[in-house]
């Protein structure tokens, strides 16, 4: 079956760091460009980040620049977001997605919540 198994996150204070993984199972994790999403109650899902393969491109919303970083190890067919100098806006359930990079299949992986306390 297909999975993106989430992990990582947690209760963390406003300047801390964690590391989110997200890990995929049932399909080709070298095919599929990975996200990450979040999202907090009434609110659609933000693209946080994504990475690419080959070519590992990376991409991040405006407001994580500088203080996340994605990262994929094809080997592990994992994914990981590195999030430091966390604020409390960052508060939010984050989600793994793959999507595939010749067509339109795509997974969602389970919520891991994020809380950043001020």
């Amino acid at each position: 079956e297909v999975q993106l198994q989430a992990s990582g996150g947690g209760l963390v204070q406003a300047g801390g760091s964690l590391r989110l993984s997200c890990t995929a199972s049932g399909f080709t994790f070298d095919d599929y460009v990975i996200a990450w999403f979040r999202q907090v109650p009434g609110k659609g899902r933000e693209g946080v980040s994504c990475i690419s393969f080959p070519d590992g491109r990376t991409q991040n919303e405006d407001s994580v620049e500088g203080r996340f970083t994605i990262s994929r190890d094809n080997a592990r067919s994992t994914v990981y977001l590195q999030m430091n100098s966390l604020k409390p806006e960052d508060t939010a359930v984050y989600y793994c997605y793959a999507k595939y990079r010749f067509g339109t299949t795509l997974y969602w992986g389970q919520g891991t919540l994020v809380t950043v306390s001020s």
